[in-house]
């Protein structure tokens, strides 16, 4: 009994432990949040499965309290730490509970613990990061286990032969981030924020996770499509492939088989979907995939995906104007900048929920695409559009800016290459490959964009054609709002794309419309700062702004009726700015917060509906 009542007592004051330690942990005040921040805590933090293309059941969420310090660059592995922070929160937000800068003279360290993964001798353990920006390096057991620069692409370590026996491991991660002190993608961070430049974003702002596999194992999938003939095609990628293993790969609907094709870890399965449904805002069909790893009769290894019939190219209408074919047929396309920041979390949303939640407001407000802005999500994200119908332009972040930019209403783009240095080429060359080839099998993605408004913008040509050779299922936007390049007789690329505020206009169709898809890939920008719901309460910015809803409202139907103009003289494409506030601007569909919407959302779906009508 006596032994009892002191395990009792232990039982209670480790609990009250616990306790006090999570409820140390809170918010940076002083900023506007939005209503899913009072729900994060620390055994809450992003839970949700963060590879939906490629699922396990084995594995561990390492997101919660970790240990930080900031220390100038190039020190050793700090043996204090400066408190705790939230990952997968970055250090400069609220939610990570420390709100600080770090800068390009000091680097970010991490530190904390995780359990010994439960496995077999022969099991590997892979760790795994959806994002850290920029230059990361993990340590496991005091040990570098590898260096990964890129801020915007998942990457994960092998990580077995640094485990030590015991109960517990001890994690330690360096970044360094030089923001636009550097030559690396970065998208609008700045060291100053200012107009429609926002806050650093440094360190661990993706979830942090851990899993086991066999010594042969699925570690990849490359999942696409072909729409005339029906078929759903998987290559699949095999680590420590041995003879005589192959790969059974089977397709799904409503827990029912529709075709399984067995091939070797080299080759591409091809599933034959009968009575197959394509995929399409409105009717976003997905099939469920199955891929297994398999020895003889013993499955070595299986993962879950998913893949659709999804067909994105151009073709001339009746009077010749190249126009943007979603599955053989004319979509217009029609969404809003989405730039994916958040005053909370920044890059980092405080829940899944309130990510989606954007997605499901811009669906409800009629919009069919979202134009990623110069940033790119985590998977979950494109998995959402995937599962709602939401079409995906893709920017690739920028970085390395210096050089001009002219674009006029019917004139190339008159501007200069910015000359980059070989390192910034070749930083830039492996992030977008990286990009592309983590997030091909999104089928909600149908354009990439290589280059924003010549924000570093370089070798204009030699990128896009290499864009469009790495990805030919794909459109490419070269140059959204930027410097223009021919190629022979048309513009380099599949799209030629105006930027004007606040107006619809669009690129000459006599000009340029015979061998380009012609875009207003940029336009809008009416602001309306909300009080009470605004980053700062002074100099607030928007393209123009507005007392009230009604002027907004009038203002935007005037767009509108501009816009149905612009369709039937050729326009395929148009991209509203934009979803939210975002720091000091204020001419978001809703205030930065997501605390109010800015328009009626059933008037704007009704206004837009006759825009896909033609």
């Amino acid at each position: 009994m006596k032994n009892i009542l002191i395990f009792g007592i232990c039982l209670l004051f480790a609990q009250q432990i616990a306790t006090a330690q999570t409820s140390a942990y809170k918010p940076v005040e002083g900023k506007i949040i939005t209503e899913w921040a009072a729900k994060v805590t620390p055994e809450n933090v992003h839970q949700e499965y963060p590879r939906p293309q490629m699922t396990r059941e084995n594995w561990v969420n390492l997101n919660g309290l970790w240990d930080y310090a900031i220390k100038p660059k190039g020190q050793a592995v700090p043996s204090a730490f400066d408190g705790e922070i939230l990952v997968p929160f970055p250090i400069e937000s609220a939610l990570s509970g420390v709100g600080k800068t770090v800068g390009k003279d000091n680097e970010l360290w991490y530190n904390t613990t995780f359990s010994t993964p439960k496995k077999s001798s022969k099991d590997r353990a892979l760790l795994h990061f959806g994002a850290s920006d920029w230059e990361t390096e993990v340590y496991v057991n005091g040990q570098s286990v590898g260096i990964h620069k890129g801020g915007y692409d998942p990457f994960d370590f092998d990580i077995t032969e640094h485990l030590k026996s015991g109960k517990t491991q001890n994690l330690q991660v360096r970044v360094w981030d030089p923001s636009d002190d550097g030559p690396q993608p970065r998208g609008k961070q700045v060291k100053n924020p200012n107009s429609i430049w926002y806050t650093p974003v440094t360190g661990i702002w993706q979830t942090v996770w851990l899993e086991t596999v066999p010594a042969s194992y699925i570690s990849g999938l490359r999942n696409a499509s072909d729409i005339q003939s029906k078929q759903i095609l998987v290559t699949p990628e095999v680590a420590g492939a041995t003879s005589g293993q192959q790969i059974k790969v089977s397709a799904w609907k409503d827990g029912a088989m529709l075709d399984e094709q067995t091939i070797s870890p080299s080759e591409t399965a091809k599933l034959t979907i009968k009575d197959a449904e394509l995929w399409a805002p409105g009717n976003p069909v997905l099939y469920d995939l199955k891929v297994e790893l398999v020895d003889g009769k013993k499955v070595v290894d299986a993962v879950g995906s998913y893949g659709a019939l999804r067909e994105i190219s151009m073709a001339p209408d009746k009077n010749g104007i190249q126009r943007m074919m979603l599955n053989g047929k004319f979509l217009f396309q029609y969404g809003p900048l989405d730039q994916g920041w958040f005053p909370d979390g920044l890059y980092t949303a405080p829940s899944h929920e309130a990510m989606v939640f954007d997605i499901q407001k811009t669906q409800e407000m009629g919009f069919n695409m979202i134009r990623k802005h110069v940033k790119v999500e985590p998977a979950t994200w494109y998995h959402a559009c995937d599962k709602m119908g939401m079409l995906v332009w893709q920017d690739m972040p920028s970085g390395d800016m210096g050089n001009g930019w002219e674009m006029k209403l019917g004139v190339l783009g008159s501007g200069s290459d910015r000359d980059r240095t070989p390192e910034s080429e070749a930083i830039y060359r492996e992030e977008w490959k990286e990009i592309m080839d983590d997030f091909y099998n999104f089928p909600s993605i149908v354009v990439w964009v290589p280059f924003n408004e010549a924000w570093g913008q370089f070798k204009t040509m030699e990128i896009t054609e290499w864009t469009k050779d790495h990805d030919p299922s794909r459109l490419v936007n070269s140059a959204s709002g930027g410097n223009f390049e021919m190629d022979g007789t048309k513009i380099t690329g599949d799209i030629i794309d105006l930027h004007n505020y606040p107006d619809a206009k669009m690129p000459a169709p006599g000009i340029y419309g015979k061998e380009n898809i012609l875009v207003l890939g940029e336009f809008g920008g009416l602001g309306l700062p909300v009080d009470g719901h605004v980053w700062q309460q002074k100099d607030n910015w928007g393209y123009q702004s507005f007392k009230n809803q009604e002027e907004l409202y009038n203002r935007y139907a005037g767009l509108m009726s501009k816009l149905e103009e612009l369709i039937d003289a050729g326009l395929s494409a148009a991209v509203y700015t934009q979803t939210t506030d975002v720091e000091i601007e204020t001419n978001g569909l809703m205030t930065y917060d997501r605390k109010v919407i800015k328009f009626d959302v059933s008037k704007m779906k009704s206004i837009h509906a006759p825009l896909y009508n033609k």
